[in-house]
Order: structure tokens, then C-alpha cells, then sequence
């Protein structure tokens, strides 16, 4: 490799959200509830046969769904364990894995600050990266809808 040529480097979707609701119960919310408030359609592989979505919550667990006829596709699995600051897996939906980390941290009683990453988008192809960016609006719009629905579900409302 010449002295002028660099590797690509890809930013990571950083987004972030405040959930009026104590640090564990938002944790909780994600890891526990993923199933009741994630918007599966149309963040999910089978969209309109997902039952339910699971975390395993241990380093190694898997994050899957289940279909209505048992079959479930896995999503990734649990890279980050540190309840209720932490919690990270991989992204396996895509042609190369990604990581994505989520960190939640209390700003008051019943405030908490929920900040997501996903990085490792240098590991695909300029061509895969550019399919992923029009999937459903792209996953920067996507974790955006994501952390909306947790803090609605994480609120109550």
C-alpha cells in the first residue's frame, strides 16, 4: 500500500434520545420488551410474520425473532453486557457484521439519556453500503424510529 493511499474510514450513526424514566427501567425496556415495542415492520426480516423479538441477556446471547410458524432469524448476538449502562451486539443483517452500542445513562431521578452507535459500516462494499442506505429510508432514519418507539414504550404512552 502506498504512503498516499489511506483506508476507508465510515463515520457511525450516532443518534441519541431522553426517556423521562429511571436508567434501569429503560434498560429493561429495550432488552426485556424489544418484542412488544420494536417497529417490525419494516425493521425486521419476516415484517409481517414476526410474533416476537428476544434478547438472551448474557455476552454470546442471541437477538432473534420468532415468526408465527416458529422459525426464527437471528438479528445478532450480545457483544456488550453491563446492566443497565450498557448494552451492544452485533448486526448480522447485513452482507458484513457490524456492531451497534447502546448506552444508557441517568441525567435525574427519572431521566435518562439513551445514545446509539453502529459502526463498522468500513467493512462493506461501497456497493452494500449504498444498498443499505435505501432499505426502508436507511438505518440513520431507522435507529432514529427505533429510539422513538423505546421512549414511548419506556414512558408508557
Amino acid at each position: 500500500m502506498s504512503d498516499n493511499v489511506r483506508p476507508l474510514v465510515r463515520p457511525p450513526i450516532r443518534r441519541d434520545t431522553i426517556v423521562h424514566s429511571v436508567v434501569g427501567h429503560t434498560f429493561d425496556v429495550f432488552v426485556r420488551e424489544i418484542g412488544t415495542w420494536w417497529p417490525m415492520v419494516p425493521y425486521s426480516i419476516g415484517q409481517e410474520k414476526v410474533v416476537a423479538a428476544t434478547v438472551e441477556p448474557h455476552l454470546g446471547g442471541r437477538v432473534y425473532e420468532t415468526w408465527a410458524d416458529g422459525s426464527e432469524a437471528t438479528w445478532g448476538h450480545v457483544i456488550a453486557w453491563e446492566p443497565p449502562g450498557v448494552f451492544g451486539m452485533t448486526w448480522e443483517l447485513l452482507p458484513a457484521v457490524t456492531d451497534v452500542e447502546l448506552r444508557f445513562t441517568a441525567l435525574g431521578p427519572a431521566v435518562t439519556r439513551v445514545e446509539l452507535e453502529q459502526r463498522g459500516w468500513d467493512r462493506l462494499t461501497t456497493e452494500e453500503l449504498a444498498a443499505a442506505s435505501t432499505v426502508a429510508g436507511g438505518y440513520a432514519a431507522g435507529w432514529a424510529r427505533v429510539l422513538d418507539s423505546l421512549q414511548c414504550a419506556a414512558e408508557g404512552a
